[in-house]
């Protein structure tokens, strides 16, 4: 019998059976992990397996290659956290979708999961939420090898005036390493160097940048297509903002 237990993000839910559900969660010790929960339908469990709420789950299985099963007990939800916001709700929608599709089974990511705890807990702080958001997805794609270089120009090597993002390396260029090449290249604003003011409609231009990493580099190799409609939503909403 194999036997684990831990904390983890609920990610994902759908019914098996009459009575049960399956759900994946991603905990700091096994990575995103699927397991039956028995009567997880039900009134009782029902409403506490909603994506973002934190579990305490314990997994068991006869042999490590089995799907197994949970037994979980809440430690907090956060569906209250987007009942009454929509980016909120999309925001969440985005973050559990992505990891479901990115994350490898059972391969451990504990920074990238304290990462997710905490913007997950910004949930209804709309003005510190999209660039927390923004700095989750770029520490995403590093801890799963596509991290994007900013520290200089591939073409020149100079720090200054860095503008744009090559889509094939994923590294920074300046204005004038990008030259008459510039239309073939990424955005790179400032916000996603960690400069300017932040506001949603650069955000939104950043999250248009990782999103190209995101779909055709990670995804990509995972064989996947396309990124959740909820991320897109959330694009959508931050653009049209006034600064």
């Amino acid at each position: 019998m194999i036997d684990w237990r831990d904390q983890g993000v609920l990610l994902a839910v759908r019914k098996h059976g009459e009575t049960s559900v399956i759900i994946e969660v991603f905990t700091p010790t096994q990575g995103r992990a699927a397991g039956i929960v028995r009567g997880g339908a039900g009134r009782r469990l029902g409403p506490i397996l909603q994506p973002g709420a934190q579990l305490d789950v314990e997994w068991k299985a006869r042999l490590e290659a089995h799907l197994g099963s949970f037994t979980v007990e809440p430690i907090r939800s956060r569906a209250a956290l987007v009942m009454s916001e929509r980016q909120a709700l999309d925001g969440l929608s985005a973050v559990c979708s992505i990891l479901s599709i990115c994350l490898p089974e059972r391969e451990p990511h504990a920074p990238l999961y304290e990462r997710t705890v905490d913007l997950l807990d910004l949930l209804g702080h709309s003005d510190l939420w999209p660039l927390a958001y923004l700095q989750w997805e770029m520490a995403l794609l590093e801890e799963l090898g596509y991290g994007l270089d900013l520290s200089a120009c591939a073409a020149t090597g100079v720090n200054e005036d860095l503008s744009f993002i090559s889509p094939k390396s994923g590294r920074a260029v300046s204005r004038e390493g990008a030259g008459a090449w510039a239309d073939r290249l990424l955005p790179l604003p400032p916000v996603m160097k960690g400069e300017g003011e932040a506001h949603d409609p650069e955000i939104a231009v950043a999250l248009g940048t990782t999103g190209f990493f995101l779909e055709h580099r990670l995804l990509a190799a995972l064989g996947r297509k396309a990124l959740p409609a909820a991320r897109q939503r959330l694009i959508a909403r931050l653009a049209a903002r006034n600064i």
